[in-house]
């Protein structure tokens, strides 16, 4: 089997837990639903619960008590598109080639079912505490809530989305940049990685936050060179937003033949702490390898 049927069918399997999870669209509040559902049915990747799960598969985890948190961190990271696409923002129209969420149901409902999405995630992420079989599990999600919570609030990925937003538009220095990076982007990835390694009960959670951080700090430069050189067909969203907004990336400090180096640095040193964690070559390698040279 190739790479890409196995990522496909990994992707496959996460539409279908988030699908298990989404609200129901009956009742007063039903409008709030339909606008977090269309917000997370409009496709994506899927990287974070693929990197979950499969680290949690890597390291021996067998079981279903995966799944809340796979559903429930994607529908964090969908919060935060919500968000970031606002006018109050990015003021983006288009998200995954399809119009945004604001501009279907309009700003004040994009603001709520942002925050709708956001606490809904955790009371998803709370069934695992059904799934537990021992005292050992129950201890083993409540360490995973705490990563879950840690990585997206005011020290995590929230907490860069702010220093984001407050230097929009000023020429940042390379520290600042690594700031907003390493939590806007790679908070939400090393908790995919340690969230599946706690419910593995692995020791090795230190290790896969760095890998995380390592991946999310390239993906998030490849991006940055894929807002230069792709299309708006090709990408799903626009290109060129962060010449229009004004934004420091790696690629106006470093330029594109310097962060594209530095993307493949970044990965091939997540690999090499991958692969002193699993016994032999594992899809999560080949799965990093793939998102260094994405072209979309």
């Amino acid at each position: 089997m190739n790479f890409k049927t196995e990522l496909q069918q990994r992707t496959d399997f996460a539409e279908t837990v988030i699908e298990k999870y989404l609200p129901d669209e009956g009742g007063f509040s039903g409008k709030m639903a339909e606008a977090v559902n269309y917000s997370m049915r409009a496709g994506g990747k899927r990287l974070r619960p693929v990197f979950m799960r499969e680290t949690y598969s890597m390291l021996g985890g067998e079981g279903e008590i995966i799944e809340p948190f796979m559903a429930a961190l994607e529908m964090i990271h969908t919060h935060s598109l919500i968000h970031d696409d606002l006018p109050a923002l990015d003021n983006d129209e288009y998200r995954r080639g399809k119009p945004t969420t604001h501009i279907v149901f309009g700003e004040a409902a994009a603001v709520l079912a942002g925050d709708a999405l956001l606490n809904y995630a955790y009371e998803t992420a709370f069934h695992a505490f059904d799934m537990a079989k021992s005292e050992t599990e129950l201890h083993r999600v409540a360490e995973a809530l705490k990563v879950l919570a840690e990585k997206t609030g005011i020290k995590g990925m929230l907490g860069g989305q702010g220093v984001d937003v407050e230097n929009d538009g000023k020429l940042l220095e390379k520290q600042l940049l690594d700031y907003i990076y390493e939590n806007k982007t790679s908070a939400l990835i090393e908790a995919a990685l340690m969230i599946g390694g706690i419910l593995a009960g692995t020791s090795d959670v230190d290790k896969l936050e760095k890998i995380g951080r390592k991946i999310g700090i390239a993906f998030q430069i490849q991006d940055d060179i894929l807002d230069v050189i792709s299309s708006e067909e090709e990408l799903g969203k626009p290109i060129g937003s962060d010449e229009k907004n004004n934004k420091t990336t790696y690629v106006t400090l470093e330029g594109i033949e310097k962060a594209g180096s530095e993307v493949q640095r970044l990965t091939n040193e997540a690999i090499q702490l991958l692969n002193e964690i699993a016994e032999e070559k594992s899809f999560l390698e080949e799965l990093f390898q793939a998102l260094c040279t994405r072209r979309k």
